[in-house]
């Protein structure tokens, strides 16, 4: 008895145990059973969304006889650097494929395509060689920042697939080009579509320095003060950012091609996408020659020295950094006996950038520089021409702008340029060029303010070389350097279209 009293507790332990074993596979197969019957029946329903997308596909190339290549801009009547970027490549690829159509999905709902086609003919100076084709997309609001007041870059990025959805089942295209940043849309057109998808990143969604802002806790206008004063929240964002890092991986790394714009946005590409054999730089067109004609004079016995800035009246564009830093030039030069005034061109994309203007308009008045800073929204060429023209410095101050082209337009007219540190304006623009000074670069109020004091206090002779070589230097910006480039990326993809 004593020998059989020994083993009872372990005999106890081990039913027990049996027990439990038997339970948990009778409540664990039921449950296997059913995830395997969810992942097969989604499984399929991706099969029947691929075969009905290719179907629509297939109509349309019987009944076209076409092949056709889309572009996902939902701004395309914005008048920013990306809008001139589509343009350009959809006038080098009309002018090179004449046997294929191009469609533009946009969201620009109260502009008819005759509208847009001139508007890029009024803004860009560009003529398209024949008609393109536009999909109108009724849900553009799902990528509008304003919807997503906190989780912004999350927000947008899931919006991006609804509206991409939209756009998917309104058309479906033989190559893809996602040429505003939603890479997210890239698997849904590459997986579900059955297309060749192409990247043209003008800016990476987010950034090993978007991390390093919230890591050092460092306030701007993507972090807010609340934000970057409190220890837990950073905690919260920074791991936010990382986890959004590793998904916007994941959705890049799809494209069977990609095209970035400056040496500082391919570096961040490649440390995400990590695709270097199918990544290259093609920098954006800028109408360079469109500035060649006018002159190149000094302008020592100039009264009236105008500051012109070139661009979106977005917030990351940091116009109240001008307004400050132009209010400190106007302190420090009471004496001087010429005249100063700021002049912003921009385009407003919507409400929200109407109210910026507003907003910028109130700080004028608040520094008491209204009657010296004048605001000229959506201008067209001419215009923007003609101010270039009569202006002394180009001002830029956005900081890690992704290129720059409104930097290498005011360099191409002969002004001399003042950029941020920083980006593609520090990197490829902004650079010596045969060993002589193309520009000056600066990074907050006071180093700004000191630098329009030196340009103007520049001998008119020193200020007259420094345009020249700044404009010797931007021809590698030109539209045809950008169609040599672009086209030659684009071949291999289009040619699996043409087979």
């Amino acid at each position: 008895m004593a020998t059989r009293a020994a083993y009872f507790p372990r005999w106890k332990q081990t039913s027990s145990l049996r027990l439990t074993r038997s339970l948990l596979w009778k409540l664990l197969l039921p449950l296997l059973f059913v995830s395997l019957l969810l992942l097969a029946l989604l499984v399929l329903l991706v099969l029947a969304v691929r075969l009905w997308l290719q179907g629509k596909r297939s109509a349309r190339q019987a009944r076209t006889g076409r092949p056709a290549v889309a572009f996902f801009h939902p701004y395309c009547n914005a008048g920013g650097g990306g809008e001139r970027v589509l343009w350009c490549a959809i006038r080098a690829l009309q002018q090179r494929y004449s046997h294929m159509d191009f469609v533009v999905y946009t969201g620009d709902l109260g502009v008819s395509p005759h509208e847009m086609v001139d508007g890029a003919r009024r803004r860009f100076n560009i003529v398209l060689p024949r008609a393109v084709h536009f999909v109108f997309l009724k849900h553009r609001m799902l990528v509008e920042p304003s919807l997503f007041p906190h989780f912004t870059l999350l927000g947008q990025s899931l919006g991006s697939v609804f509206l991409g959805w939209e756009a998917l089942t309104e058309f479906v295209p033989d190559i893809y080009v996602d040429s505003t940043g939603y890479a997210f849309t890239l698997p849904l057109f590459r997986y579900l579509g059955g297309c060749s998808v192409c990247s043209y990143v003008h800016y990476p969604t987010i950034s090993t320095d978007m991390l390093s802002v919230v890591t050092e806790r460092n306030p701007r206008f993507n972090n807010p003060d609340y934000v970057s004063s409190s220890l837990l929240l950073s905690a919260i964002k920074l791991l936010y950012y990382c986890m959004f890092a590793l998904l916007y991986s994941m959705a890049g790394s799809c494209s069977d091609l990609i095209m970035v714009n400056s040496s500082w946005t391919l570096e961040h590409i490649l440390s995400l996408w990590r695709a270097p054999n199918r990544t290259s730089v093609v920098y954006p067109p800028c109408d360079v020659s469109a500035f060649l004609d006018i002159p190149l004079e000094e302008d020592g016995d100039k009264t009236c020295h105008s500051i012109v800035s070139i661009g979106q009246f977005r917030p990351e564009k940091d116009h109240r950094l001008q307004i400050r830093a132009f209010k400190k030039v106007l302190d420090r030069r009471r004496e001087a006996k010429e005249t100063l005034k700021l002049i912003l061109i921009g385009g407003c994309r919507n409400q929200e950038d109407q109210d910026r203007v507003l907003m910028l308009r109130g700080l004028c008045q608040e520094q008491g520089v209204a009657d010296k800073v004048e605001f000229k929204l959506n201008v067209p060429f001419a215009e923007l021409k003609r101010e270039l023209q009569e202006a002394t410095i180009g001002l830029h101050t956005m900081w890690n702008e992704h290129f720059g082209i409104g930097v290498v337009e005011c360099m191409a007219a002969g002004k001399v340029i003042l950029a941020h540190k920083s980006g593609g304006p520090k990197l490829d623009i902004v650079v010596p060029f045969e060993g002589g000074q193309t520009g000056f670069l600066a990074d907050d109020e006071d180093s700004y303010a000191e630098a329009i004091e030196k340009i103007l206090n520049l001998p008119s002779t020193n200020r007259l070389q420094i345009r020249h070589n700044a404009r010797q230097s931007v021809t590698r910006f030109s539209d045809q350097e950008f169609q040599v480039s672009f086209l030659a990326a684009m071949e291999l993809l289009m040619g699996t279209v043409e087979r």
